[in-house]
């Protein structure tokens, strides 16, 4: 219940995003999103820390491991970093994208992150096996009907979207091998500041931020900010301890399909038959993809 809770807050998120960009640039939005994100979440690492404090106790440390804490402290910024220069580049791709496009295209592209994935992973001599392939196959064809128009040509938005997935499997993959060396939180809410930072660099240059149009959008950016990045992060690592993470990936993914609806139901957004069948398609890639393949005896 946990994961699905995340899952509707990452898919009304889009939503959010969308209704923001009415009053505020891309850059500003991202901004203040990611600024409230990082806030959100240090009440979460102090209350963290309380609690491993009262498990751990008092107990001193030699100087082996100051330096191992040192070391620790030195891959948890850099990863931090990382992550955040990735997801600036990710998520203002999705937020200049998602002005020219619907909120259900934008939740459904975006998602084509699960089937990159295993694909970019070709580069790390990681092995792709014919699930994976077909997955891919059926997001192509998902992604024609969704995008491609009868005039062979697909949308700037679309676009936009589509080269925001990549960007956040690469992200992703960076995650995947940073966060068995750090504390995750940590290195979440490092991420959120650096994004956020990056993005207050482009607003500055590119954007003229005004402070009334900023407290106008108030409620879709504390939204992204305070829920979309903080809580449902939060709730995402709480639901994932102990669970089967191919299951918890399924449910995450169902943000695609959140998605939709909260833009037919919040925006009046509507889908036509054929975009609606490139969803289909796209969602069982999606599920295809993250189905556990056969034990080798």
């Amino acid at each position: 219940m946990l994961l699905f809770l995340t899952a509707v807050i990452w898919g009304v998120a889009f939503v959010a995003q969308s209704v923001g960009m009415e009053y505020v640039g891309a850059f500003t939005f991202s901004f203040v999103r990611c600024i409230i994100g990082g806030l959100v979440l240090i009440p979460c690492i102090l209350f963290l820390d309380w609690l491993k404090g009262r498990e751990k106790g008092k107990a001193g440390f030699g100087g082996a491991d100051r330096l191992d804490k040192a070391q620790e402290r030195r891959t948890l910024l850099t990863g931090g970093v990382c992550c955040g220069v990735a997801l600036c580049v990710a998520s203002n791709l999705q937020q200049f994208g998602i002005k020219y496009t619907s909120v259900g295209k934008a939740g459904f592209i975006t998602a084509m992150y699960i089937v990159l994935v295993p694909l970019l992973g070709i580069f790390l001599k990681k092995t792709v096996g014919l699930k994976v392939w077909i997955s891919v196959a059926l997001a192509v064809a998902g992604l024609y009907l969704l995008c491609i128009t009868e005039g062979f040509s697909i949308g700037g938005g679309d676009l936009l979207v589509l080269l925001c997935a990549f960007v956040f499997s690469i992200h992703i993959l960076v995650i995947d091998y940073f966060s068995p060396k750090v504390d995750g939180v940590r290195m979440s809410c490092i991420q959120f500041f650096v994004c956020g930072l990056i993005s207050g660099v482009g607003m500055l240059i590119w954007e003229k931020p005004d402070v009334h149009a900023i407290l106008q959008a108030w409620l879709p950016i504390l939204y992204a900010g305070a829920l979309s990045c903080g809580v449902a992060y939060t709730l995402q690592i709480v639901g994932q301890k102990g669970m089967n993470p191919t299951v918890a990936s399924l449910i995450l993914c169902l943000e695609s399909v959140v998605s939709v609806l909260a833009g037919w139901l919040l925006l009046g957004q509507k889908l036509s038959a054929r975009e609606l069948s490139g969803c289909a398609l796209m969602f069982a890639a999606i599920i295809l993809a993250q189905l556990p393949g056969k034990e080798k005896t």
